[in-house]
């Protein structure tokens, strides 16, 4: 996550935010949101952004992402029947990978339930090659930068 410290993360950090409800059956045995559930928040923030502002289509498209790795800190916890915010930026951007940084945050709170990053690699759909992240969702990817600090 930078040179920040996962507890100084807050939403001003990070460009793109979207509200996800929690449902019942994320609860685990704890009575909290349960830790792959998050990884669930993850990918519907970057998924769902890519759609709306970058056009992916993950149906029929030329290339897809795959997640090469995933990375998830547990800050405190969240449970049913809260909204969290999911908010996204980039960390890195290469030819071919993208580097995002997610923060969870309950609604109305300025401190992260959770922070983590989550690694694209754009590959060819027939082939599994890496290609290069272009045009449309190159913009969006690159709109996410967070300008140098």
């Amino acid at each position: 996550m930078g040179a920040r410290n996962a507890k100084q993360e807050r939403r001003e950090h990070y460009q793109h935010q979207r509200q996800i409800p929690t449902r019942w059956r994320d609860n685990d045995v704890y009575h909290h949101i349960n830790n792959v559930i998050y990884y669930e928040f993850f990918d519907t923030v970057i998924n769902g952004y890519l759609m709306d502002a970058g056009g992916l289509d993950y149906r029929a498209g030329d290339s897809v992402g795959f997640a090469v790795e995933t990375h998830c800190q547990f800050l405190q916890p969240v449970r049913f029947p809260e909204v969290v915010d999911a908010c996204l930026r980039v960390g890195h951007l290469g030819e071919s990978s993208v580097r995002y940084e997610i923060a969870i945050f309950k609604a109305g709170e300025e401190s992260a339930a959770a922070v983590g990053y989550f690694v694209h690699v754009f590959v060819d759909r027939q082939t599994h090659q890496p290609v290069r992240i272009a045009g449309r969702l190159r913009r969006a990817v690159r709109a996410l930068q967070m300008p140098e600090r």
